[in-house]
């Protein structure tokens, strides 16, 4: 192992929970009310913001995206794609579940609950982006937060780290064809044009930059890198924050009118959730893995890239649509069920441990 890789485990194996992490579904939801709010006092004021476009990107967002993104990626090292080799087993049932699995589950998932069961409660117009923001969502692995998930499991920080470096280079090249192929599939029209432009802008750009900035910041020393962690650490919520109070001064008027939808949206994303864990956690102790390799794996397995997503509804659909919603509804949730999922398998491990006889 390098001793880049060495030092960046055990950064992420000791990263404390921040107070934004902990409280992330408090801020969600009073930026919902905040947002809400505003935009029915100052309409004005959003909708000049919503016409801030260059080739349909709202530069606003695209700023406040990159903020949100790029201190993410800056944790990633890359050079610990190396030892994949390591973790063979807990890799393959990650990307298994990661990319053959989620995916395509929560486009049935879609189809089952939004286009016929939940359909008659919900907008008709909006049925087919609301299907679009849940298939953004599973699409994209977490990244960042995976870290956190994989310390309250006393997960083997290598193997964290070693995933989310492969499922970010997968992401790269994987990202846009299986949307693509999945909206196609739900029988929804994908524009390509804006798709591939958000998988440069989003993915490619934000990968290459933070790679520059983290390899200046080690050059200086492991000091001043995880000063340099410290600082900008909290640059990525904030963003995510201010986004989510642009989305919904756009989608306050739709949401006082229908406040069930984003309970109804949120079906689907905690079944998969749910399900996508538990498949990986069980997977992984068929095959023999260690525990403290199906933990990260089963949680890996189960969360999502929400900022990536975000980011892609609102460029391929706008802030007022149905798919832009979805995916914050998934933001909404994430840690509460996460914190759920990590509770679950720290009680399972004497099960886990027990081999049949």
């Amino acid at each position: 192992m390098s001793a880049q890789c060495e030092v960046t485990a055990k950064m992420a194996a000791g990263a404390p929970m921040s107070i934004f992490e902990r409280f992330l579904t408090l801020w969600v939801f009073l930026c919902i009310i905040a947002g809400i709010a505003l935009g029915q006092f100052l309409p004005g004021v959003f909708q000049a913001v919503g016409r801030m476009e260059v080739a349909q990107v709202n530069l606003p967002v695209g700023l406040l995206i990159w903020v949100m993104i790029i201190p993410m990626l800056v944790k990633v090292d890359f050079g610990a794609l190396h030892e994949v080799r390591e973790h063979v087993r807990g890799i393959g049932v990650t990307l298994f579940v990661n990319w053959l699995v989620k995916p395509f589950s929560m486009a049935f998932l879609g189809w089952l609950f939004i286009r016929h069961l939940f359909a008659p409660m919900l907008p008709a117009e909006q049925l087919d982006s609301y299907i679009a923001g849940l298939i953004l969502l599973a699409a994209a692995p977490c990244t960042a937060m995976v870290f956190v998930w994989s310390r309250l499991t006393n997960g083997d920080p290598l193997f964290t780290l070693s995933q989310v470096a492969l499922n970010d280079t997968i992401m790269v090249f994987a990202f846009a064809p299986l949307v693509g192929l999945l909206l196609g599939i739900s029988a929804i029209t994908v524009p390509w044009a804006t798709l591939l432009t958000s998988v440069g802008l989003y993915i490619v750009i934000p990968v290459a930059l933070a790679q520059l900035w983290r390899k200046r910041l080690l050059s200086k020393g492991q000091a001043a890198f995880d000063a340099a962690m410290e600082r900008i650490g909290p640059w990525s919520i904030g963003a995510l924050l201010l986004t989510l109070v642009l989305l919904f001064a756009f989608q306050g008027e739709a949401i006082l009118k229908q406040p069930l939808v984003i309970a109804l949206l949120a079906v689907p994303i905690l079944i998969q959730v749910f399900f996508n864990s538990a498949l990986a956690y069980w997977l992984n102790r068929k095959v023999g893995e260690k525990h403290n390799v199906a933990c990260p794996s089963a949680l890996i397995g189960a969360s999502n890239f929400f900022e990536l997503a975000v980011a892609a509804a609102i460029s391929l659909f706008g802030f007022e649509s149905g798919a832009a919603l979805a995916t914050v509804v998934g933001v909404l949730i994430e840690v509460p069920v996460m914190l759920l999922v990590v509770r679950v398998v720290n009680a399972s491990k004497p099960w886990y441990e027990r081999r049949p006889a």
